[in-house]
């Protein structure tokens, strides 16, 4: 392993860029090898200083942070850690435009070394930069990566089973994580605009970003996607984002219930609340996806789904970002079928057909 972790700060504001290499060089293994001014600096720098992980704004002159990531993503791939304030939706929408295009997550970004919270915003920007450096990416998003962490080889998956008895299915629930946006907007984008089924999503993101995606999937798509709510009733053909710092559950009347349990390995919301739920709420009447993620958040909540009759699914890895949480659930044997993320909404639109 690396003594050091070599990064790249990217921001046209002095001020901006001055408090990142301040927060990250309170790590002792960080450097700062570089700064650059806007994108076109960037991908230049990129290329000669060959970094472990960058760090991009979005808002920039001559090139802006989404044109530097896909430039970046198609000559010399690197993590990208998009920089954005989550309160100008503009903003939000390029930075998850930029992570469709290959930046692996977005964080929130510092005002100068006196703002109020600036022990707060800078853990969130150390923590979260150590973490996406250790990612291998390629330079196309969706191609395929492996997880940093350890684990035992995936066993094959287990066959296909059309014939499988079942009920007809009233709700789908999706885990996901790294790489989740993009993958949440193929699927969406790829589901008729009458898709009757409502979709119930936990995707681990930086707080205060969920409603920045929630915009962006209803700019990107024909979907009507909203953050959760405490008593809301799940509605045909709704989406439904998990919000920041609660589980979300389905009871058997299919509302909404939120809670402030104990986080699982430090996620909440965890999917494997979600899908807990949907094992005792619908059993056989629920499909279960775990897409591209880190760790194996989801994969306990999935093993009772698939135990309960539930339809399960995971992203295979050739079209995941990190493939993390699906391989731990087809270690754990909880998967049914396993398929490349453009199968996804032809095969949920084939299982909800009248």
């Amino acid at each position: 392993m690396k003594d050091l972790i070599n990064v790249l700060v990217v921001d046209d504001s002095p001020t901006v860029r001055e408090a990142l290499v301040v927060m990250l060089q309170t790590a002792p293994d960080f450097k700062v090898v570089g700064q650059a001014r806007d994108g076109q600096e960037a991908a230049l720098l990129t290329a000669r200083l060959r970094p472990d992980v960058i760090t991009m704004d979005i808002r920039m002159p001559r090139v802006d942070g989404l044109e530097a990531t896909r430039r970046i993503m198609s000559t010399v791939p690197t993590p990208i850690v998009v920089v954005a304030n989550h309160v100008y939706e503009s903003d939000l929408n390029i930075a998850f435009n930029a992570i469709a295009a290959g930046a692996l997550t977005v964080v929130e970004k510092p005002h100068g070394l006196l703002m109020s919270d600036f022990t707060a915003v800078r853990d969130q920007l150390v923590d979260t930069v150590r973490l996406m450096s250790d990612v291998p990416v390629v330079h196309h998003w969706h191609r395929k990566v492996q997880s940093p962490a350890p684990s035992p080889a995936p066993q094959a998956a287990p066959p296909a089973s059309p014939s499988r008895p079942r009920q007809r299915l009233e709700v789908v629930g999706i885990a996901s994580s790294t790489g989740g946006p993009g993958a949440l907007a193929t699927i969406l984008r790829a589901l008729p605009a009458d898709f009757s089924v409502p979709i119930v999503i936990v995707q681990h993101i930086t707080k205060g970003f969920v409603a920045g995606l929630a915009n962006w999937l209803n700019h990107e798509t024909a979907q009507q996607v909203v953050v959760a709510q405490h008593g809301m009733p799940l509605q045909p053909g709704s989406v439904v984002l998990a919000p920041d710092d609660y589980h979300i559950q389905i009871n058997r009347q299919g509302i909404i219930q939120l809670s402030t349990d104990t986080p699982y390995h430090g996620l909440r919301p965890s999917a494997n609340f979600l899908f807990r739920s949907l094992a005792q709420a619908y059993g056989p009447r629920a499909a279960g996806l775990i897409l591209t993620g880190m760790g194996d958040d989801g994969v306990d909540g999935l093993v009772e789904l698939h135990t309960a009759g539930g339809i399960t699914v995971a992203q295979d890895e050739d079209s995941c970002i990190v493939y993390g949480m699906p391989r731990e659930a087809v270690i754990r044997q909880a998967i049914d079928h396993v398929l490349a993320l453009e199968q996804v909404a032809p095969t949920l639109s084939r299982w909800t057909a009248v």
